[in-house]
């Protein structure tokens, strides 16, 4: 059996003013011990700029032990994020860029540099990816949920529902069809988001939707724990879903619908979680991923019935 591939990890990702506490080194040992090896870095931006972060995340990985590659965040546009894209394309490699509908006043693009991105994409041949969750919606949740009163780790899922995945999941799909170029929606949480997925691949759109373990395999339940330092271990965004959403999440890989599973492994400890105790909005958002994916769809989905030997090596390795 090959050894498994997960094509979304954030190691050393600088996020919400820490640091996710896996090295390349550490995080990549986890892999191993866990039956992965390779994976797919999310390198950022720096101050904007692709090519100081493509290289910053260069110097990260000199401490690797496995293979790896990257793809590369765009956060903002301008003739100098057109330019570095066709650098790093053409020069170190990288056809895939991630854009993130969520997370306003950090990371989040807006749909007109979302266009120019998918047409730059499109121009240089690369695969456009996207966070597929209505920014400006989350932070109208997150505000009526202050104004409410909820404070701990509960008000995280209920301030960015399915719907508001849903929405931008549909607006991404929607306007990768407009500007005629492939899609990857990353971390599919969702029945509504999968739903957009299934809808415009039946229709014949190149569409690619990636669930991630924790998906496929909890519910929210442990959001609710009246214990803040088990609840905000849980603390992810999109946010696991209500108990349905993974069984349907499931299904929809067992049928092919969603095609490969990643993990979006960005942990950060107890001491850096805690920093949102008060609100969650200040909650470092990443859980871990990386050493448990390939036993998580085992158990999960071959040990079931639900998908055979051969599919498990697709969705966890080849299918990438």
């Amino acid at each position: 059996m090959p050894g498994g591939i997960d094509p979304h990890t954030h190691m050393e990702m600088p996020f919400m003013g820490q640091e996710s506490i896996d090295d390349f080194f550490s995080g990549q040992g986890a892999a191993l011990a866990g039956g992965t090896t390779m994976h797919i870095d999310f390198a950022l931006p720096v101050d904007g700029d692709l090519a100081a972060g493509y290289q910053a995340w260069e110097k990260k990985a000199e401490k690797s032990c496995m293979d790896y590659g990257f793809h590369m965040a765009v956060t903002k546009w301008n003739d100098d994020v057109a330019k570095d894209m066709e650098w790093l394309v053409k020069e170190k490699g990288i056809n895939s860029f991630k854009f993130f509908m969520a997370y306003k006043g950090a990371l989040m693009v807006t749909d007109e540099e979302l266009i120019q991105g998918f047409k730059k994409c499109k121009e240089l041949g690369a695969l456009p990816q996207v966070h597929a969750e209505n920014g400006d919606g989350v932070v109208e949740g997150q505000t009526r949920m202050i104004e409410l009163g909820i404070t701990g780790p509960e008000g995280h899922p209920l301030s960015r529902p399915p719907v508001l995945e849903g929405e931008a999941t549909a607006r991404a799909i929607r306007l990768a069809k407009f500007v005629n170029t492939p899609l990857y929606v990353v971390h599919v949480m969702s029945i509504d988001a999968l739903d957009e997925v299934s809808r415009a691949r039946h229709s014949g759109q190149r569409v690619i939707g990636e669930p991630v373990a924790s998906g496929l395999a909890l519910d929210d339940s442990k959001l609710w724990d009246p214990d803040f330092k088990i609840a905000a271990q849980y603390v992810m965004s999109p946010p696991i879903r209500a108990a349905g959403h993974s069984q349907a999440l499931q299904a929809a890989l067992s049928s092919g619908v969603l095609q490969l599973v990643a993990t979006d492994h960005c942990p950060f400890n107890s001491t850096q979680k805690a920093l949102g105790k008060y609100d969650f909005r200040k909650i470092p958002n990443g859980v871990n991923g990386v050493e448990e994916r390939m036993h998580i769809v085992w158990d999960t989905m071959v040990n079931s019935g639900k998908i055979s030997v051969m599919d498990y090596v697709r969705v966890t390795s080849t299918a990438w």
